[in-house]
């Protein structure tokens, strides 16, 4: 099973406490391989930007902790090729639709996802199906 993960999980993780929840299932799923990451460099540049350059996550997660996780994703994840063509506009947020491409370049199976615009879209691609953490974690079969 192949998943491209949303920047808004990967953050929610990191602001947890790391003891129980969907995400934190999903990441310990991960860790016990259920699942094949998908890791856009994108993506990666995503995290990195959007917890550096808000004061109010940067606070939260300190710089140490955030190389760490990066870099222990980045050892454990499989890397998706960069898309180099446009990417084709289908969100109604346009900063999303690279990850409905990489999914695609990825042939990922699930895109796990907070974010509304991307959970209105699932059914829309036959080869995708974009479910949030908790759909996931049910996906999995874990526990609640």
């Amino acid at each position: 099973m192949r998943v491209l993960i949303d920047t808004n999980v990967f953050i929610s993780y990191l602001l947890t406490s790391h003891g129980s929840g969907a995400i934190q299932a999903i990441f310990d799923a991960w860790s016990q391989a259920a699942f094949t990451l998908l890791l856009p460099e994108a993506l990666l540049d995503e995290i990195l930007v959007t917890v550096t350059g808000r004061p109010h996550l940067s606070k939260r997660i300190p710089p140490n902790i955030l190389e760490e996780f990066l870099a222990t994703i980045k050892t454990f994840g499989e890397t998706v090729p960069q898309i180099t063509d446009p990417i084709p506009a289908v969100t109604r947020d346009p900063e999303d639709d690279y990850l409905l491409a990489y999914a695609l370049v990825g042939a990922a199976d699930y895109l796990v996802t907070g974010d509304n615009d991307l959970l209105t879209l699932n059914g829309t691609i036959p080869e995708l199906r974009i479910l949030s953490p908790r759909q996931f974690r049910e996906v999995l079969q874990l526990p609640p």
